[in-house]
């Protein structure tokens, strides 16, 4: 069978089946839509935390494992989940996905704990890691030609950046409406609709190299990061210097120098150490590292400011991430045009540097009395991040060979959870003990008994629970007094992810190269013959690349 050959370049095309290119563009609704459900889970559930707080005394650190437990399972899992996808079928394990991820939500929609809501939230990580990896290798073997290539990378990145900034609004909305499991419950119809187009027009792709799986390469990875993330978010309670902080940091070190060796000696590796000596690989994933932790963190934090310190509705909270979702939507598609103008360099250094300033312009104006600042400051912070998000994903896609486009939609997602997860505990917790700080300052004059002393210096939101059952004037004292806290406890925050985002712009300007064409790429239109075999559902006839 004969498919589509792209013209105008030289060398051995990759031979897309007709069906497969003729809907090219209807194949990249169905993976965006299926992508959409991932990433609004990242941040649809900030804006329910504090009614958590309230229902299922929720204490700080379950928020922020409410949070990661779905993004260190989600990293964790990603280069593992991006191997069976290339083994034994990306299209199944796109569908696999979603019908896990339809467990994970219907847990947590019927969880009555906090720590139940945890466990949900990481099965619906297993099912996140085996859709999004599916996603770009689907996207990266149905389009032939680069220049279409490059647009539909762009509109995934866009969706993947959108969907995140999304999340707020839409939790928003529905917490403003329906009880708290509603930020679940939502995701239903939209899996029920996914998983039908899924069947009907997705082709199935994997790669001809049945390698064997890293198994215990896959267990390092992820006992390393959940020992770091555990490390970082219990030690505001433990003290960052403590035995216990100590211990898990060494152990986390110590799980991630194993996995670098194992991946280094083992003869057919999950993770290829070497291509980090690419450094459009290497600056390009830390680049999308440093990005998503700055989201993530700033979003954890602005919407419980919003709702606590100005008294937004969850819905109104939501809304005012808005300006960053718009501002994603439109330079995520455009940053593609200007990366191949200026060079991916220039973009993604100049894309973090405007998320710097937004945060940075957060945490210097930003005082509890107005939203101004906190508009101004996430529309730069969104036009910067869907700036950087498209180049630096074209970056790492192109330094590797196509067979192993599982492998690098992995590593690329993989930097984005682990920079999501590392956002949300480094920044959470600096914000966390700051404001555990100001709260144990400033209330003792306050007649309080210790129980309600110890919620109210935990987390804002039980702050405000205890003030809400005192006498309206004590209750009154320390609803402002865990209010001015917490404003203090974001501009800690915002500086942290505001110094992560400029660190990631300097990291770009100087290791990405200066124009995408300096370096060989692997391009799937002139790479010599690929061992991918495609299937097409139409006619479900294997139908095999050649020259």
């Amino acid at each position: 069978m004969h498919g589509h050959r792209p013209s105008g370049h030289h060398g051995s095309p990759l031979v897309v089946p007709p069906d497969v290119h003729r809907r090219r563009w209807a194949i990249l609704a169905v993976l965006a839509t299926s992508l959409l459900i991932t990433a609004i889970d990242h941040t649809i559930i900030n804006v329910a935390l504090p009614r958590m707080v309230a229902e299922l005394d929720a204490t700080t650190s379950q928020l922020q494992w409410i949070v990661d437990a779905y993004t260190v399972v989600f990293a964790g899992l990603l280069l593992t989940t991006g191997a069976l996808g290339d083994r034994f079928g990306r299209r199944g394990a796109l569908q696999l996905g979603l019908a896990v991820f339809l467990g994970g939500s219907l847990l947590a929609a019927t969880s009555a704990t906090a720590g139940g809501v945890i466990a949900a939230r990481a099965v619906m990580g297993v099912g996140g890691a085996l859709i999004m990896p599916a996603t770009l290798s689907i996207l990266t073997t149905s389009f032939a030609d680069p220049r279409e290539r490059a647009k539909a990378i762009g509109a995934w990145a866009g969706v993947a950046g959108v969907g995140v900034a999304l999340g707020p609004i839409a939790g928003g909305y529905l917490l403003d409406h329906f009880a708290w499991s509603s930020v679940f419950w939502v995701n239903v119809p939209f899996i029920v609709v996914a998983l039908v187009a899924g069947r009907l027009l997705l082709p199935t792709s994997r790669a001809g190299d049945r390698r064997r799986l890293d198994l215990v390469g896959s267990a390092l990875s992820i006992a390393a990061l959940a020992a770091l993330v555990y490390a970082v978010i219990e030690a505001p309670d433990h003290g960052w210097t403590s035995g216990s902080s100590l211990a898990w940091f060494t152990g986390a070190a110590t799980l991630l120098a194993a996995f670098i060796a194992w991946e280094l000696h083992h003869p057919e590796p999950m993770l290829d150490m070497r291509f980090f000596a690419d450094r459009r690989f290497t600056a390009a994933s830390a680049s999308i590292t440093f990005a998503f932790f700055a989201m993530a963190g700033a979003v954890f934090l602005v919407t419980q400011y919003l709702q606590f310190a100005l008294g937004y509705t969850p819905l109104h909270a939501g809304v005012g991430i808005l300006p960053a979702a718009l501002a994603l939507f439109v330079a995520g598609p455009a940053s593609a045009a200007v990366a191949g103008r200026i060079g991916a360099r220039p973009t993604v250094a100049i894309g973090l540097g405007l998320a710097a300033a937004g945060l940075a312009g957060q945490a210097l104006l930003v005082d509890g009395s107005g939203y101004l600042p906190v508009g101004i400051g996430q529309m730069l912070l969104g036009l910067g991040l869907g700036l950087t998000m498209a180049p630096a994903t074209e970056s790492i896609m192109a330094a590797l060979p196509p067979e192993q486009a599982g492998v690098g939609s992995a590593v690329n997602d993989t930097t984005r959870e682990v920079g999501s997860a590392l956002g949300v505990a480094i920044v959470g917790s600096a914000a966390a003990g700051v404001y555990g700080n100001e709260v144990a300052a400033r209330i003792g004059s306050l007649d309080l008994s210790e129980g309600a002393m110890a919620a109210a210096g935990d987390n804002v939101g039980a702050a405000h629970e205890v003030a809400a059952a005192l006498d309206p004037v004590t209750g009154g004292q320390l609803a402002r007094i865990a209010s001015d806290a917490f404003v203090d406890a974001l501009h800690a925050g915002l500086w942290v992810a505001a110094t992560v985002a400029l660190a990631g712009a300097a990291l770009a300007a100087l290791g990405l190269p200066s124009r995408r064409t300096t370096a060989k790429t692997h391009d799937l239109t002139t790479s010599a013959p690929l061992p991918t075999d495609l299937t097409d559902p139409a006619d479900h006839e294997p139908i095999r690349t050649h020259a």
